[in-house]
């Protein structure tokens, strides 16, 4: 039980698209991530997706919706089942919540991000 500074596991990768858990919550894992561009649209079954924007500013797409963008300080949830695609004109920092063992692309045509610990 010690605090966990996100910006020293941020500087510690370069790398996008490339969550890494940082602590475990219940049965979930606390992540964080840097992005620029834009992942697949896809969706989870089984799970929502919590995006909490760090720093920078990201675009959420929704299928059949307009798109929401979420800058920093503010969280985006989507619920599951529903189509998503979130992008980044440039670099964000992103603390993600998912259940533990949850691929983070969904059903995209993706090879999931191995999450490691750091």
């Amino acid at each position: 039980m010690l605090p966990i500074n996100l910006a020293d596991k941020l500087a510690k990768f370069s790398t996008h698209w490339d969550p890494h858990v940082v602590a475990d919550y219940n049965e979930n894992e606390i992540m964080v991530v840097k992005f620029q561009g834009e992942f697949p649209f896809h969706q989870h079954e089984n799970t929502d997706d919590f995006f909490y924007v760090l720093e920078g500013e990201m675009i959420m797409d929704i299928e059949g919706q307009p798109s929401q963008t979420v800058t920093t300080g503010e969280l985006f949830v989507v619920p599951k089942g529903v189509v998503h695609r979130p992008r980044a004109e440039n670099e964000v920092k992103v603390l993600l919540i998912e259940p533990r063992g949850e691929p983070n692309s969904g059903d995209a045509q993706r090879q999931p991000a191995p999450k490691p610990r750091i």
